[in-house]
């Protein structure tokens, strides 16, 4: 039973308790899914991504923000932020992803998780107000159906590519940042993290398995997750229109097992913070907690009442939302 008043017809808690949905598997991965992936980075990875900066656009909450450009897979040129400590030089890096309101500004990621910090805003290909290009859907229904005909094409795919050039472009940028660090299992990689909500948390899953230089990932309300169960998912985000899509061609469905967040998260051995809802009429919650659940490494869980739904106390919830996402960064990035 909801615990919410709301106006949808349908339960977007999908009649399932927090024992329930923190029992839901990953769904199965095809047999080339790890090949699938890896082919992608790899790709991702030889992109020369010549990032430009722009003058100084903002000075805030200790940090600087400039506009940036740089060249993602397809050779496409998108745009996004750079935001730099506003003085000394940065000890820490960050992606940052976005919903699918995309990004025209840069809202509330700065300040960012933690001081001393450099980070990339990207808007990815299509959404937000500096990556809108010619043949490429800007809206969430017909952006997330955007290719979806084939694996190769399905934009996706390419929008988790945008964010491992965004990587590139972020060390080219600040090459302090390159500098290893240990993680718990004895590796070392970059000082980056990642924080993605909504559909920057399911291509933040899609993405963290395969790029070694990220150290952990932080994951809000994320999408994507146990793509077999979200046909089956009524709601008023983009799965909708895959669900609506799926009804007349079903065989979409062959296609979406390469995008699951949930099957990605089974390959993800660095630490993640996710914080799914209970109730969220635009991300089914079982979705999102099939990604928390299929996490391979250390993972943490900060449960939210509601996701994509204003109500009362949401203000202190995205508080302490933040408060634990500085405290995860600072012991998983500091040296």
């Amino acid at each position: 039973m909801s615990v919410f008043e709301h106006g949808f017809p349908f339960d977007p808690a999908y009649g399932r308790s927090l024992d329930q949905l923190l029992a839901l598997p990953a769904p199965p991965a095809p047999p080339d899914f790890d090949a699938f992936w890896r082919a992608r980075y790899e790709t991702a990875r030889r992109v020369a991504t010549a990032p430009a900066v722009g003058p100084q656009e903002e000075e805030r909450g200790g940090f600087r923000t400039f506009g940036v450009s740089f060249t993602s897979v397809g050779g496409l040129r998108l745009g996004g932020w750079l935001v730099l400590p506003a003085e000394g030089p940065a000890e820490h890096g960050f992606v940052v992803g976005h919903g699918y309101g995309g990004r025209q500004d840069t809202g509330d990621a700065v300040p960012l998780p933690l001081p001393r910090s450099a980070a990339l805003l990207p808007c990815v290909r299509g959404l937000g107000a500096r990556s809108r290009r010619p043949g490429i859907p800007g809206e969430a229904d017909p952006h997330v159906l955007h290719g979806i005909e084939s694996r190769d094409t399905y934009v996706i795919g390419d929008c988790v590519a945008d964010l491992w050039c965004a990587a590139s472009a972020l060390l080219e940028l600040v090459p302090e940042l390159a500098h290893a660090v240990p993680g718990e299992d004895g590796a070392t990689g970059a000082r980056l993290g990642y924080v993605g909500e909504s559909l920057g948390g399911g291509l933040g899953a899609l993405a963290l398995p395969w790029d070694d230089r990220f150290a952990c990932g932080q994951l809000t309300v994320p999408t994507f997750g146990d793509q077999p169960l979200r046909l089956t998912l009524p709601s008023v985000g983009s799965g909708e229109a895959v669900r609506g899509l799926h009804r007349e061609h079903p065989e979409v469905a062959e296609v979406l097992p390469y995008f699951d967040a949930a099957t990605a998260a089974s390959r993800t051995r660095v630490p993640v913070l996710v914080a799914p809802a209970l109730f969220d009429p635009a991300v089914p919650p079982p979705g999102q907690f099939a990604v928390y659940n299929a996490l391979a490494g250390p993972r943490e869980l900060h449960v939210l009442p509601a996701g994509h739904f204003e109500h009362a106390g949401g203000e202190q919830e995205e508080k302490e939302l933040a408060a634990a996402r500085r405290r995860f960064f600072a012991e998983r990035l500091s040296a």
